[in-house]
């Protein structure tokens, strides 16, 4: 079995999530949320990250706009939507809940089974 392979899996799993709560914190232009995604070590590219973004804006979670830049073409700049909050809060419940499943499973790891 490949390593790599199962860690790629793990973060592709929370994706998602962590877009959102990038999001969440206000408008937020794609190349910026690479950036922080990238330097997290979530590895993503444009390919996978504007068709997420795209699905997203179509389950009306996040919106956007354009803004015109005086440095090239306008930018789409994404917020979420009130959906996209309550969504993103059921998510943060969701994710507490399997934190703290995980950690009581790797809390027993050194626990042997009794016969």
């Amino acid at each position: 079995m490949n390593i790599e392979n199962t860690q790629v899996q793990m973060r592709k799993g929370i994706l998602e999530f962590c877009i959102l709560h990038i999001i969440s914190r206000g408008e937020v232009y794609a190349s910026d949320m690479l950036e922080e995604l990238t330097s997290a070590k979530i590895m993503v590219v444009e390919g996978t990250l504007y068709p997420l973004l795209t699905r997203l804006r179509k389950a009306g979670l996040v919106d956007y706009k354009w803004v015109e830049s005086k440095s090239g073409p306008p930018r789409k700049y994404y917020t979420l939507t009130d959906d996209g909050n309550e969504f993103l809060k059921s998510l943060d419940q969701t994710w507490t809940e399997l934190v703290s499943s995980t950690k009581k499973i790797i809390a027993n790891k050194n626990t042997k089974k009794k016969s």
